[in-house]
Parts: structure tokens; sequence; C-alpha cells
């Protein structure tokens, strides 16, 4: 299994200027803090659920921009549906990279459902989603950025990643209004307008 800050590390490296992340609330946001303060990213903090609804929304609104949400297994299986929806509305500068490390790690290191017999990828597939992947070493985060920044999608992607009890490193605020002016405000001062 992978360190996850590596791999969101390694895969935001070198980004596209139109490049819009988002991440689900705990690890993944707590990991794209760590790899840098970029003006474009959005960390949700205390809305489970809620990542992928709004990257689908945010993707369909700017089909001129591309978004990369970043989203744990225990987000997703909270909100399986929106896979379904994703398929659906087939938005092309769409991925969702998924985080897999296996638990809950917000609420103690629960076991999810992907430590035993479900398998996300399969589940995307299942949906419609048609270029999906597993990626499970360090050499295949250079196509995973491929695909992420530069494949026609939706992309769907699981990277099994090792639980990890890393210490949180907090995004600009954790006060919603004050996230997504910032947001807001840098998306429209790089030419991105929101």
């Amino acid at each position: 299994m992978l360190a996850r800050r590596l791999v969101v590390k390694s895969l935001l490296r070198d980004r596209p200027s139109n490049l819009v992340v988002i991440s689900s609330l705990g690890s993944p946001t707590w990991d794209l803090a760590a790899s840098g303060n970029h003006p474009c990213n959005f960390g949700f903090v205390g809305a489970m659920g809620q990542a992928g609804p709004f990257a689908l929304g945010f993707a369909l609104a700017q089909p001129e921009k591309r978004v990369v949400l970043l989203a744990g297994d225990g987000e997703l299986l909270m909100s399986l549906g929106v896979l379904a929806t994703i398929a659906n509305q087939k938005p092309e500068n769409l991925a969702v990279v998924v985080l897999d490390n296996e638990s809950y790690g917000e609420t103690g290191g629960q076991v999810t459902a992907t430590a035993g017999a479900t398998d996300l990828e399969l589940v995307a597939r299942g949906c419609g989603l048609r270029v999906t992947r597993t990626v499970t070493t360090e050499s295949e985060i250079a196509e995973l950025r491929e695909l992420a920044f530069g494949v026609g999608g939706p992309v769907f992607a699981v990277v099994k990643v090792e639980f990890e009890e890393l210490s949180p490193v907090f995004p600009y605020s954790l006060d919603g209004v004050t996230a997504i002016d910032r947001f807001r405000s840098s998306l429209h001062d790089a030419g991105l307008s929101a």
C-alpha cells in the first residue's frame, strides 16, 4: 500500500493551470493541505458525503476547468449514488480519485467495506463509469496523473493507501464561508471565475 500524502503530492506536482481540486472531509483534506496551500483547492471539513456532489456540480458548471475530486473510501461509501449520477451526467472534465485506506480514519479507524469484499472500481463500472483504475504501486501514479489531467472523463481511480495516523494539516480556513469566499476569489483572480 502507498503513503497517501506522497500520492497526493506526486499527483498534483506540475498541475495544469486550469485544475481545481476538491477534497472530502478528513484525511483527503489534510493531505491536500499538506501538498501546498494552492488557491484553487477546496477542502471540505465536517460535511461527509458532500464533496462528490459539489465536485460534480462544479465540473458541470465549469466545463473549461479540470476538476479532481480527492475522496476517502468512507466518504464515497456514504454517498455511492453520486457515482451513478456522475456516470449519467458524463462530465468529461471530472476525475474522482479515491484514497482507499480501508478505514474510517476520522472516527477511530473502524474498517470500511473495502477492507472486505467491496471493490469500488467494480462499483464505479457497475454505475456506468468506463475509465477506471485501481492503483497499488508508485509506478502507476504517472498514469494516474495522465488520466486525471488529460483523458476525457469522467475518470475514476481507487488508490490503495496505508492507514496512517498523521497529524492534520489544516486548510486555509476551517470556516466554510471564509474558505468558499477565498476559493471563489482565487478562481476569479486566476481567470477561472466560478
